[in-house]
C-alpha cells in the first residue's frame, strides 16, 4: 500500500513538473518570437515570478519521491529500470533547465525596455530553443515513471 501511494505522489508531482514545462511552452514560448519586447519583458517577468519559487521547492521533492519509488521497487528490475530511466529523464530536464534557461531568465529579470541589450532576440531564442529540450525529456519520464509504477509486483 505504501508504495502505491508512493507511486502516485512521485507521479503526480513529475506531472506538476511537466505541466510547467509543457503548459508555457505550447500557450507561449512557441510564439514568444512574436512578441513586441514589452509584452516579451512582461510575460516573461510574470512567468519568473509566478514560477520560480514554486519550481524550486517542486522539483527536489518531487525528486526524491522518485527516488523513494525507485528505492521501493528494486525488487522488480523492470519497473526499477523505467523508473530510473524516468528520474535521468527528469534529472536531464533539471539539468537544462539550471545551466541554459535560467540564467537567461536572471539576464532578462533585470531589463526594461530601455535597457534590453542588442541581442536580445538571440537570447530569447535560445531561451525557446532550450525550453523545447526540457518539454520532451519530461514527457519521456513522466512516461517511464508511469510505466515503471504499472510493472512492479
Amino acid at each position: 500500500m505504501l508504495l502505491r501511494l508512493l507511486d502516485i505522489l512521485a507521479i503526480v508531482l513529475a506531472a506538476l513538473i511537466l505541466g510547467v514545462f509543457w503548459g508555457p511552452w505550447l500557450a507561449l514560448t512557441r510564439s514568444m518570437n512574436t512578441l513586441p519586447p514589452a509584452v516579451f519583458l512582461a510575460v516573461t517577468h510574470r512567468l519568473d515570478r509566478n514560477l520560480g519559487r514554486a519550481m524550486t521547492v517542486l522539483y527536489p521533492v518531487s525528486l526524491l519521491a522518485i527516488i523513494a519509488m525507485a528505492v521501493l521497487s528494486f525488487g522488480s528490475a523492470l519497473a526499477f529500470g523505467l523508473i530510473v530511466a524516468g528520474l535521468a529523464m527528469l534529472v536531464l530536464a533539471l539539468v537544462v533547465t539550471t545551466v541554459v534557461e535560467v540564467p537567461i531568465v536572471a539576464q532578462v529579470r533585470g531589463w526594461t525596455e530601455s535597457t534590453m541589450p542588442a541581442n536580445w532576440q538571440k537570447l530569447r531564442d535560445r531561451w525557446m530553443s532550450f525550453h523545447l529540450l526540457r518539454v520532451i525529456p519530461g514527457i519521456l519520464g513522466v512516461g517511464l515513471l508511469v510505466g515503471g509504477a504499472l510493472w512492479q509486483r
